[in-house]
């Protein structure tokens, strides 16, 4: 069978299945899981003890972050980053396939999948699918938690595919790249709160909910499907495009949806609304809530 993920950000149940057959997990490809739930819905990391996909190692995102920033979920720096996958067995010639076991079939594992890709690691690709469909079509779990040989890895954060608060500020006005926000409609919008915060969305921003691009059953739309979604929208694939959502998560499900249709270079809103709403000026922060009032 052809080894996917070379050159394609997703693999399939089936194929990763068979390279667990074939004993192929370890040095050449390492899996990760890398969910997150709010801490008074799920444990991850004590559901990961319980089951997971044989040879898989913990992502723990809330390790591999910028602990210093007030921002959830930020980049860390690339000795931090560097220092951490090497901790998982990961080189910098390690094919990585990442997942997670969210409900929708796949939530953080776009995440991890763009912070390798952004400290320039190609090898990356998202389990089609997520854990949820692993279990529903059979494939084995374990308990058995594997402790991995470390490895070197060297990371160089590619600055073209980050945004910061600065560039996006500059954006709203010289209209560079467009401008994907992944949330909610409502909170898109600004008529429901968004985890506590006040909603809303920066000035010339599209709204494109990142479900959209998943499928009933959790995986990924057709390419064919996928690219209608950013026609309808508008969204030119041809252009420059950054992605912004909450706190840079499902952001990334803009990256990789983008990146399936051929489009490699989209970049992500780190701080996202987190960061935009804290420090934006008022007329930066497009609301209908806002407006109704007014």
């Amino acid at each position: 069978m052809a080894r996917q993920g070379l050159s394609r950000a997703l693999v399939a149940a089936s194929w990763l299945a068979e390279a667990v057959r074939a004993g192929r997990v370890g040095a050449g490809l390492r899996v990760l899981d890398a969910s997150w739930y709010p801490p008074k819905e799920r444990n991850a990391r004590q559901e990961f003890k319980e089951r997971h996909i044989p040879g898989a190692s913990f992502f723990d995102i809330e390790e591999c972050r910028d602990k210093a920033s007030p921002y959830d979920f930020m980049l860390p720096s690339e000795s931090h980053f560097a220092d951490y996958v090497g901790g998982l067995g990961i080189s910098n010639d390690t094919h990585v396939v990442v997942y997670d076991g969210d409900e929708v079939g796949t939530f953080y594992a776009p995440r991890a999948w763009w912070m390798f890709r952004a400290f320039g690691h190609k090898e990356v690709s998202v389990l089609n699918g997520g854990f949820k469909n692993w279990v529903k079509e059979g494939h084995p779990v374990t308990a058995e938690v594997t402790q991995p040989t470390p490895a070197v890895f060297k990371a160089r954060l590619n600055r073209a595919l980050v945004k910061t608060f600065e560039e996006m500020v500059q954006n709203v006005s010289s209209l560079k790249f467009q401008v994907v926000d992944s949330r909610p409609e409502g909170r898109f919008r600004g008529t429901e709160l968004d985890q506590g915060l006040e909603s809303g969305h920066i000035p010339g921003a599209v709204n494109i909910p990142f479900h959209s691009f998943l499928s009933e059953t959790g995986h990924e739309k057709s390419i064919e499907e996928i690219q209608e979604i950013f026609r309808e929208k508008k969204v030119d694939l041809s252009k420059p495009l950054t992605a912004t959502c909450r706190k840079g998560v499902t952001a990334c499900q803009i990256a990789l949806a983008a990146f399936l249709c051929g489009k490699r270079d989209v970049a992500v809103y780190d701080g996202s609304w987190s960061e935009w709403f804290h420090r934006a000026p008022p007329h930066y922060k497009v609301s209908e809530l806002k407006r109704s009032k007014a």
